[in-house]
């Protein structure tokens, strides 16, 4: 696209070559922030999805057939061709779903990382162990790759998604069929653009639930990898269910976080405006739920009014701009509603809270007070740039408030008590941050927690849900 009227009409890309979808049906990208059209793509057919899977079945032998080390160089390859057009990549995304391109860098860049790190995990990998038995017979577990994937991402991390699901996934020897989110296909059509795999080996269809639903129900799928809604997860494990494969869910968050009262309160205020706003707070971990202590609540309150004020929206393709709009005015009706339920039921907004007379889907950085944990604002996700903030009279009862949710994807404590780090540490979620929102040492395994999802990832756990164990018993010889 050489300007934001040009359109395109974007294609599948199956069995190594790109091709028109089965159904001429149309659907449209719109920049949320001049609410322009700048992309066609096909809504998607259960004829693409089959001529998708039966190109991955094809193709899935001789890829498992590659040795472990030509497989994660293939891979390594494609990081690297991807790391060269993150600029590109990051426009791409600004222009679909609105992330500001000096954000979507830093994100893309760790995907990038991301899958080169869990690829080449694949070398230190048990695929094949042994052990000598006591009546001097010998057992060997072989783990084979469970065939063809497929793999469903959300809007809000088009490239960032697809790159975390797929290290384990191709370095296992699986195939894979990529459906993106229909609101965001474009970043995801230009990573099938600098691939270079084996054709069949990762294909993409796009479109809607036109394309979703007969993918995730496909009799010849082996795994679904669905990052997306509670209410579509369900779906999609509804019909994992029925085809008796397996499925890897990471839904929705309502993320709490607990602010102690022995924190440096600007810095820690800071830090949770980041947490709350940054990608316009459309981030599955995004801070939700802010339970401060009654101690230091009226300082940190006026802390957080200030950094939320930093964060002035605007194109996020203009330099400095820290929030872009909204995906699409859907998205903003949710998070309207939910705070004008809260401020009907007597919350206070501090800042933001209106929808600005402004061409995009826009909503400003929003400080809300006086919530309480029955409101929607509390209970349901908002996806959005919203800091609801209750107060609690100890830090024990921000643990007890933060684990009542049906949620149990993350949570961020703040605090330098250390009984109290162990009471947080029994918070009900995949991932809890101590000190600091999205900190990553480079190893994490979990699962998250009642509607969140279900199925374990991560390092060795990603490579367990990539592979299917089989034991091969062999008899001692006789004597």
């Amino acid at each position: 696209m050489t300007a934001e009227t040009d359109t395109t009409t974007l294609r599948n890309f199956i069995d190594g070559a790109w091709i028109d979808s089965r159904d001429d049906t149309l659907l449209q990208v719109v920049n949320p922030a001049t609410e322009e059209t700048i992309a066609r793509f096909p809504r998607g057919s259960g004829a693409d999805v089959d001529h998708a899977v039966a190109a991955a079945r094809r193709a899935q032998p001789e890829w498992h057939a590659l040795s472990v080390d030509d497989r994660v160089a293939l891979i390594v390859g494609w990081a690297d061709r991807i790391e060269a057009r993150t600029d590109e990549l990051a426009e791409l995304e600004c222009r679909e779903m609105g992330k500001p391109v000096d954000v979507g860098r830093g994100f893309i860049a760790a995907g990038v990382a991301g899958l080169r790190a869990s690829a080449q995990e694949a070398a230190n990998y048990a695929f094949e162990s042994s052990s000598d038995d006591p009546d001097g017979g010998r057992t060997q577990i072989l783990r084979h790759p469970v065939g063809v994937a497929a793999v469903i991402t959300p809007w809000n991390f088009p490239v960032t998604m697809v790159l975390a699901a797929l290290g384990p996934l191709l370095a296992s020897g699986n195939t894979v069929v990529i459906k993106p989110s229909e609101r965001s296909p474009l970043s995801t059509v230009k990573l099938f653009e600098l691939l270079d795999l084996p054709a069949g080996v990762l294909n993409l269809v796009l479109g809607d639930v036109h394309a979703g639903q007969p993918l995730a129900a496909h009799n010849d799928i082996d795994l679904v990898h669905f990052t997306g809604s509670v209410a579509a997860g369900r779906k999609v494990g509804a019909a994992s269910g029925l085809a008796l494969h397996r499925s890897t869910l990471e839904l929705g968050g309502k993320d709490p976080v607990i602010v102690d009262d022995d924190v440096d309160i600007p810095s820690v205020a800071e830090a949770v405006a980041f947490g709350s706003f940054v990608n316009t707070g459309q981030i599955c971990t995004s801070m939700e739920r802010i339970y401060v202590h009654e101690a230091i609540a009226a300082e940190f309150v006026d802390e957080l009014v200030k950094a939320a004020e930093a964060y002035a929206f605007g194109d996020g393709l203009e330099p400095g701009v820290m929030m872009g709009p909204l995906v699409d005015d859907r998205q903003r009706d949710i998070v309207r509603s939910q705070v004008a339920d809260a401020v009907s039921q007597g919350a206070t907004v501090r800042i933001g809270g209106e929808i600005p007379d402004h061409t995009g889907y826009f909503y400003p950085a929003t400080v809300i007070t006086g919530v309480e944990d029955s409101m929607s604002l509390m209970t349901e996700e908002t996806f959005g740039p919203v800091a609801p903030i209750a107060v609690v009279s100890t830090f024990a009862e921000g643990v007890e408030r933060a684990s009542r949710s049906a949620f149990g994807l993350a949570a961020t404590v703040y605090s330098h008590n250390a009984d109290h780090l162990e009471q947080a540490k029994h918070i009900p979620a995949g991932v809890i941050w101590i000190n600091q929102w999205q900190g990553d040492g480079g190893v994490r395994t979990y699962e998250p927690a009642r509607a969140s999802g279900m199925g374990a990832t991560g390092t060795t756990a990603s490579f367990d849900a990539a592979t299917r164990p089989s034991t091969i018993r062999i008899a001692p010889e006789s004597s």
